[in-house]
């Protein structure tokens, strides 16, 4: 038997997904970026609006020059995991200065922000638990449910009143009960109705997870998410994100206020078992979250280039995200049309994300675009032109 039989079907779907087009979606190489809105792709000089690049920190001169310093300080790597040889000074740094931000007495860091959902999640929740999560979620949250062992109950996507009904089904279940919500989901740049959920739980007596992933750095009045711009922090048990977002690194983290935190340190396999961050990836974290709260400016033009970029999608008649977020999601209809679609774009010079089913939340594939602090006008101007030219190219 075949070891890779069972994935004829994936196969025969690349297959047929790009045999007509010049070039696969899963295989597009940044030869070198130039700046954090321009690379270099198949040798022509795009315009990069598929990259998580909220602020423009992964081109901080900052962090690199706090990167490079600490890399001739400390080695690239502490070859061992948190509870072994890879804690080092600027680890437990990074762990207060987070708490800082984010007023919690609490924080563990992840050397991925994948793994700080799989971690956390699956350490909070145990077998005789209750997780209940938001249906659009991240893979890196259902991930973490399945190690965790809890049930796992999911409600519909931004809804309250369906959490508070499935809730109330629960009233006698002896195990605790965790909701996990994102602030803005990957996909399609919803926000959550973050204080309805807060509500929700605290009526049940459930703890709540927000995953802040898409949206530190970029709401609030502080950058600290959708809970501070809601103002319902004091609400949320469990702050997960990433670096590799609004800070332009890598790694991840869990704040709380919760004092068994600490205990998860030893209970949580993804951070027990995983290599801790290299301590030049810390140096740079550092760097650019001072580099964020010195610069609130960035976030300010972070949304309003969500505007521009969002209402001109809308102006020319897609169907795009009805959330002003920095992700904006164009829906289409067919895989077919999203295909040729992100591929026209792409030899014009824009570069977007494909997002196809079954990845989508409602089985539609997506274009999925999102926008920095670091656009100008003019280059948002541009990519909505393109995207103006395509859609005119295509029905005709």
């Amino acid at each position: 038997m075949d070891i890779f039989a069972k994935y004829d079907g994936l196969k025969a779907a690349i297959a047929g997904l790009t045999q007509n087009t010049p070039r696969s979606p899963f295989d597009v190489v940044i030869e070198r970026p130039l700046s954090a809105t321009v690379g270099l792709i198949e040798g022509r000089e795009t315009l990069l609006f598929g990259t998580n690049n909220y602020l423009g920190l992964s081109q901080s001169k900052a962090a690199a020059e706090a990167a490079i310093a600490t890399v001739r300080e400390e080695g690239v790597g502490t070859t061992g995991s948190r509870i072994a040889n890879g804690t080092y000074a600027l680890h437990r740094r990074l762990e207060r200065r987070l708490a800082e931000v984010f007023r919690r007495r609490h924080c563990m860091i992840f050397s991925t922000g994948y793994q700080a959902n799989l971690g956390a999640i699956s350490a909070l929740a145990g077998k005789d638990d209750i997780l209940l999560l938001d249906a659009d979620s991240h893979a890196s949250i259902y991930d973490g449910s399945r190690l965790s062992h809890a049930q796992v109950i999911r409600f519909r996507h931004n809804d309250p009143s369906d959490l508070d009904r499935r809730l109330g089904r629960l009233k006698d279940h002896p195990g605790a009960k965790l909701i996990v919500v994102e602030g803005i989901y990957s996909m399609t740049g919803n926000v959550a109705p973050m204080r309805e959920f807060a509500e929700v739980k605290k009526k049940h007596g459930a703890y709540l997870l927000a995953d802040e992933a898409h949206s530190f750095g970029v709401m609030g009045e502080h950058g600290r998410g959708v809970a501070e711009q809601d103002g319902c922090e004091e609400d949320i048990d469990f702050v997960v994100g990433t670096f590799s977002k609004s800070l332009g690194t890598v790694g991840g983290y869990c704040v709380s206020n919760l004092d068994g935190m600490e205990l998860i340190r030893l209970c949580s396999r993804p951070y027990m078992f995983t290599a801790s961050l290299p301590p030049e990836i810390i140096a740079s974290t550092l760097a650019a979250l001072d580099e964020m709260q010195a610069r609130p400016e960035l976030r300010h033009r972070l949304q309003e280039n969500a505007k521009r970029l969002n209402h001109g999608l809308h102006g020319l008649g897609l169907n795009a995200s009805p959330h002003v977020s920095p992700v904006v999601a164009v829906t289409l209809d067919a895989v077919d049309q999203a295909v040729a679609f992100w591929n026209r774009l792409l030899e014009l010079g824009v570069y977007v994300n494909l997002s196809l089913p079954p990845a989508t939340p409602d089985e539609r594939p997506l274009l999925r675009c999102s926008v920095m602090a670091a656009h100008s006008p003019q280059e948002i101007d541009r990519a909505v032109e393109v995207f103006g030219q395509v859609a005119k190219e295509l029905a005709a």
